[in-house]
């Protein structure tokens, strides 16, 4: 089930159009795709079903653990807060769906950390 569904998002885009999003963010995904295209095709992170903050966070946590990952603390929250920034935009209606059937809780927690990556960037 899991090689299916990563096949699944390996056949999608392989890039990002970043033209639009502040330079911040465009920094950003260079580190994203520097680092991320090490190990597998950049077209798996892109189009995965990944979608919240914490999503991402276990996500890129567990990228920086594999052995010759290179990939440094600061370079993760890069990472991070492009995915997470990317998500807010390029998934909104993703984002909505789950976060429309998740707790209020966990609602609330998922759009302050978006809040708090899209208001570092969006000035």
């Amino acid at each position: 089930a899991t090689k299916a569904r990563v096949e699944r998002f390996e056949k999608g885009a392989t890039t990002i159009n970043i033209s639009k999003y502040p330079p911040g963010v465009q920094q950003n995904y260079q580190v994203f795709a520097q680092k991320c295209s090490q190990c597998h095709k950049l077209s798996r992170p892109i189009n995965s079903d990944y979608a919240l903050p914490d999503e991402w966070s276990r996500y890129v946590k567990r990228m920086m653990h594999k052995p010759g990952s290179g990939i440094s603390s600061d370079e993760g929250k890069q990472i991070y807060e492009f995915l997470v920034y990317d998500s807010s935009i390029r998934k909104k209606t993703v984002v909505e769906t789950i976060l429309a059937k998740a707790s209020a809780a966990d609602k609330s927690a998922a759009e302050a950390k978006i809040k708090e990556v899209r208001d570092k960037y969006d000035k």
